[in-house]
């Protein structure tokens, strides 16, 4: 059984919170848009750090990260990236990938905008865990936790941080 923390689009800012809700999972998800060096150390400090670059990212996260991650935790077939559209409208980048071999879990960022979905038609679940930082047009600051046992996924939960974005 693996807690897995999932954040995006955080574009440098960091909260202390992130490890305040973090410090119980196994590892941490980010699905790019890290916006510093500085953020992505501070993530890999709370706990391990799997993460890819998103499009503002510069050369140092660049060569630190991938375009995309496809892993394997406990039985659930991972694939990570930045930008990957949702469920029925998935970014051409991607699509192809995709649709050749699904993976069992597509988390993608960039949107900014909080999206679980199950797609049917791939028999996959889609996490978008919205943006955790502040730049952007996003309302609300949100995180995701979820648990992955076996092939299962459980306690999946929403995290808003409270403060508003102005």
């Amino acid at each position: 059984m693996r807690r897995i923390g999932i954040l995006s689009d955080t574009h440098g800012y960091w909260d202390d919170r992130y490890e305040t809700y973090f410090a119980e999972c196994d590892e941490i998800w980010h699905a790019g848009d890290i916006g510093s060096l500085e953020v992505s150390m501070r993530l890999a400090a709370i706990k391990p750090l799997r993460a890819v670059y998103g499009n503002i990212d510069g050369g140092d996260l660049r060569r630190l990260y991938r375009e995309r991650l496809r892993f394997k935790v406990e039985d659930v077939d991972v694939l990570l990236t930045h930008i990957g559209g949702y469920p029925g409208h998935y970014d051409p980048r991607i699509q192809s990938t995709l649709y050749a071999s699904p993976p069992n879990l597509f988390v993608a960022g960039h949107s900014h905008i909080l999206k679980i979905q199950y797609d049917k038609t791939l028999n996959m679940l889609h996490i978008n865990p919205g943006a955790a930082g502040i730049s952007g047009y996003h309302k609300d600051r949100t995180l995701v936790r979820l648990t992955i046992d076996g092939a299962k996924y459980t306690d999946c939960e929403v995290i808003t941080l409270t403060d508003k974005i102005k």
